[in-house]
């Protein structure tokens, strides 16, 4: 009896529902491709990844100690009363003549913040146990991450060294502090400007006046001081000394008014008795660009900011500026770290693209046709085009790891699709057609391919639980080369088959090139079962070489350097 004639013969799942392997191909690529293209625009360009290992250094200063008492009477005391603050991993410390310092390192799950609290606190109360000569201590906290991406340089062949820094000082660093995920400004190389005061010993003498006449004059007569207030009826009007002199020639006509703390009935003027010229603090750091003096400014960018990004904001800030420097003045780019940036990612995209290639070249050569090649060259974007949208949810940024791990994964991710598309030949060898060899084949072969997938995860997976600064490195890495696989495999039991549904061609391979290919992998496979017969001959001896080369590679780990991270020339 028909299904036509007993209704409740249910027809075959496979003729009510459209098979996934005769559905649309191009739109599912396509939707992949775009969102990962789209989210791959948004993702952040780093070196490394960011990883937050801060410092909290103490600066002490005691003017004339010698570099055993500021070790014995200082530093043990604050080395002694910062190491109970939880968190703390290490505690170094130096001195030297006058001066030491003791620098914290914080465990990689401590607050900063709140370290830097607890700090200030402990500081406060080893005070009493300090010299009282001691000035005092300056508490900083640092991380590597706030090294700046750029140092830019200020010259000028037109200009003195205090004007370039008054410029820099008052405009430029105005302009670039407004830029977009630009966090800090600081100068190199910057001395404040100031007055100096050559004070004349022989005219000192002719008036009987003595240098702290002097210094007590400018000390009284250079201030600006509240004058407090003036009512009037409903109104109240604040009231201001301006006794700050504001140009040199008013600094050189301030009064002289006292004699050894006695009044001087005759104000003598302060240019009578001393030379004021314009100049600045003592330079004790000096900034130097192209050879000539230079002020320089570093930019830092702020926490979770895309470094190629800021620095490409700055380089357009600093186009807009130089339309309106003072003539001969110019801002130039001494330093720029995203350019090393920009070069290992490019390195790691050209890698990406050549192992894509060798990669499509080895399955042409084993799989023998141009339509097995390219469903299986159709499976790399997929996975590894696809976890960009991981990365971007995650969180994540493409680095050195990140890039690193899908270098990795294109060698990886093809597997899954090799699998289903052998299986799935062996079928149309067998002389099914393209759509009922796809679906026979991929779902024979769905266990296979998930184990295989889930073993290479058993792999990756654990490296995200790896501890300390190398598992904050390694996480991205972990999570990157465990997305591409799952997505491999997601690829292969669902595209791959639709694809080999619609232009897959099994056959024998016709070209003089690939006849040859065929010729040296039967030479090989003949070659490996010669070898497999005399080693299944030999088990003890191919078991004891075994075990010899493994004791072997574990000994030659101690002649192998280590190291935190290689070397880098930037």
């Amino acid at each position: 009896m028909s299904e036509q004639e007993n209704p409740e013969v249910k027809p075959d799942v496979t003729q009510r529902r459209k098979p996934l392997a005769k559905k649309p191909i191009p739109f599912s690529h396509a939707l992949i491709e775009l969102g990962a293209l789209a989210t791959l625009a948004y993702l952040a360009h780093l070196h490394r990844e960011s990883v937050e290992v801060s410092y909290i250094s103490v600066n002490l200063s005691l003017l004339g100690a010698s570099p055993e008492v500021m070790e014995t009477d200082v530093v043990d005391v604050v080395e002694n009363s910062l190491s109970t603050i939880q968190g703390v991993k290490l505690i170094t410390s130096s001195s030297r003549k006058g001066s030491a310092s003791v620098t914290l390192q914080l465990d990689l799950n401590r607050d900063v913040d709140l370290a830097l609290q607890d700090v200030q606190a402990k500081i406060s109360e080893s005070l009493r146990k300090l010299p009282k000569e001691l000035d005092p201590p300056t508490i900083s906290k640092t991380n590597p991450d706030d090294s700046p991406i750029m140092w830019i340089t200020v010259e000028s062949d037109k200009h003195s060294l205090r004007e370039l820094m008054q410029y820099t000082r008052d405009r430029l660093q105005q302009h670039f502090a407004t830029t977009p995920d630009v966090g800090d400004i600081f100068f190199g190389g910057y001395v404040d400007p100031n007055l100096r005061v050559w004070v004349s010993p022989k005219e000192l003498s002719r008036y009987q006046l003595t240098v702290n006449d002097v210094i007590s004059t400018i000390q009284n007569e250079h201030s600006e001081v509240p004058g407090g207030w003036i009512e009037e009826g409903k109104k109240e009007y604040t009231i201001r000394t301006l006794g700050e002199a504001s140009s040199l020639s008013a600094f050189e006509q301030l009064p002289i008014i006292s004699r050894g703390g006695a009044p001087n009935f005759l104000p003598i003027p302060l240019g009578n008795v001393a030379k004021l010229e314009e100049g600045l603090a003592d330079i004790r750091r000096i900034s130097r660009g192209m050879g000539k003096p230079a002020v320089g400014l570093g930019i830092r960018k702020q926490r979770g900011s895309n470094s190629v990004q800021v620095a490409k904001e700055v380089r357009n800030k600093i186009k807009f500026l130089e339309k309106n420097l003072p003539e001969g003045m110019k801002l130039a780019v001494n330093f720029d770290s995203t350019r090393f940036i920009e070069e290992s990612v490019h390195e790691l995209n050209f890698t990406l693209l050549l192992s894509a290639i060798l990669t499509s070249l080895v399955c042409w050569v084993f799989l023998g046709s141009w339509s097995s090649t390219l469903n299986v060259l159709l499976s790399i974007p997929t996975s590894v085009v696809g976890t960009f949208i991981v990365l971007y949810f995650s969180g994540f940024t493409l680095n050195t790891f990140t890039l690193l791990g899908l270098s990795l994964a294109i060698g990886i991710v093809v597997d899954d699709a090799i699998m289903v598309l052998e299986n799935i030949i062996r079928y149309r060898e067998k002389g099914l057609n393209k759509e009922k060899a796809a679906l026979v084949g991929s779902k024979e072969i769905t266990f296979a391919a998930l184990a295989a997938t889930l073993s290479i995860v058993a792999i990756f997976l654990p490296v995200t639980f790896m501890k300390g600064i190398i598992g904050k490195y390694f996480f991205q890495f972990g999570v990157t080369m465990t997305a591409a696989v799952l997505l491999s495999l997601l690829e292969a039991l669902t595209l791959t088959p639709m694809r080999c549904s619609q232009f897959l061609e099994a056959g024998e391979r016709t070209t003089r090139i690939g006849k040859s290919f065929e010729w040296l992998l039967h030479q090989t496979k003949a070659f490996y079962e010669r070898t497999l017969v005399v080693v299944i001959g030999r088990p003890w001896l191919t078991v004891a070489a075994s075990i010899l080369f493994f004791i072997l590679s574990l000994g030659s780990i101690r002649f192998l350097k280590k190291e935190f991270a290689p070397a880098e020339d930037q």
